[in-house]
């Protein structure tokens, strides 16, 4: 999973790919209607791959969140809906990511990576690959004959 390209400006809303950096910010277009926006320096921008979440041990990538999600869900858009209830998205989120801290992760947060999901998702920029089961095979002993 690669979203290194993948940008999120604060005062917009949704996902942008980044195009290219100019002085003053960068131009980057938007995952939701594909317009073209270019940035000031007021507004701030955040990579998704470098985004963390807090978490009761160390932080979690966001990626790796998304990873979770990914498997949680089967490769399809989060069951749970982004304008659910606080109490609904928390539980959603903790059957996710388990040890997620809830007195710094707050649904305002856990709604936004939903919505960063299903975007991700609907553009095709993440996908589901199911894990192969282990399978031990069995070396049998090969006897000759003489």
């Amino acid at each position: 999973m690669d979203l290194k390209k993948i940008i999120a400006v604060t005062g917009r809303p949704g996902l942008y790919t980044l195009d290219a950096q100019t002085r003053g910010g960068v131009i980057a277009t938007s995952l939701v209607d594909g317009k073209r926006i270019i940035t000031t320096p007021s507004q701030q921008i955040s990579l998704l791959s470098d985004i963390q979440i807090y978490c009761l041990g160390e932080e979690v990538p966001l990626t790796e969140v998304f990873e979770k999600m990914l498997d949680h869900e089967g490769g399809k858009i989060a069951s749970v809906k982004p304008k659910a209830s606080n109490s609904d998205l928390e539980a959603y989120f903790f059957d996710v990511l388990e040890d997620y801290d809830e007195e710094r992760v707050y649904p305002s947060d856990i709604k936004k990576i939903i919505q960063w999901y299903n975007l991700l998702i609907a553009n095709k920029l993440i996908s589901f690959t199911p894990k192969e089961s282990k399978k031990e095979t069995k070396q049998t002993p090969t006897t000759k004959e003489k």
